[in-house]
């Protein structure tokens, strides 16, 4: 069974600081119920080790888990699901190998790529960015901002895309409202929420201002 999608992902990230399954207890703590398991760096057995234990602490939570770019470890442990970027395994083939029941997200920077991708297979949400520099990603894509997602989202209603879009890419608390504006579903974040000096409680704050209680 799929999960619903949420409004806010967390992608792991690793600092001086805090480590991948640290990184990932932290979004749990502060009430992040997506989370997606970025190693890019590490080798199998590592990478199968720390989704283990992530997935666990995912199910304890409640929360959805994500692997990044890895089709075959996400069908053998059974996450909730995969992501995939440009260059990783195509959705297709992703698609066919882990079936419906398996959540498959994909990274899109700009409405050809949601063209190129849909020509060929149907993700289960894109994750659009950059909106603006981040230090997270290698080979960073041309920058989007409110502008940019304005235009995917208005092209991609008129021409009935309703696949639900995630921005990502160096987004912080007081971009969240006009963002939603924007039309995204929802946010992701990561080394943002570790840069802080409370990590837990800006989790908890940025959830707070994706769902405002009503006065």
């Amino acid at each position: 069974m799929k999960s619903e999608h949420s409004k806010l992902q967390f992608i792991t990230h690793y600092t001086e600081k805090y480590s991948y399954i640290d990184s990932a207890r932290i979004a749990l703590e502060g009430g992040c119920r997506w989370i997606q398991l970025r190693m890019k760096d590490a080798d199998a057995s590592t990478l199968e080790e720390t989704a283990l234990i992530v997935q666990k602490m995912c199910k304890d939570y409640g929360a959805t888990f994500i692997i990044d770019d890895h089709v075959l470890l996400t069908k053998k442990i059974k996450a909730n699901g995969v992501h995939l970027g440009k260059n990783d395994m195509p959705i297709a083939e992703a698609r066919r190998l882990l079936g419906d029941s398996f959540i498959i997200g994909g990274t899109v920077n700009s409405l050809d790529d949601v063209r190129a991708t849909l020509q060929s297979a149907t993700p289960d949400y894109f994750g659009c960015g950059p909106f603006r520099f981040t230090s997270t990603k290698k080979n960073l894509a041309p920058i989007l901002g409110h502008e940019g997602y304005r235009n995917i989202i208005r092209e991609m209603k008129e021409g009935g895309i309703r696949i639900p879009l995630v921005a990502i890419g160096g987004i912080r608390k007081e971009d969240i409202p006009e963002l939603m504006a924007d039309g995204v579903h929802g946010i992701a974040l990561s080394s943002s929420i570790l840069r802080a000096e409370n990590p837990v409680e800006e989790m908890k704050g940025i959830i707070e201002t994706l769902n405002p209680k009503e006065q």
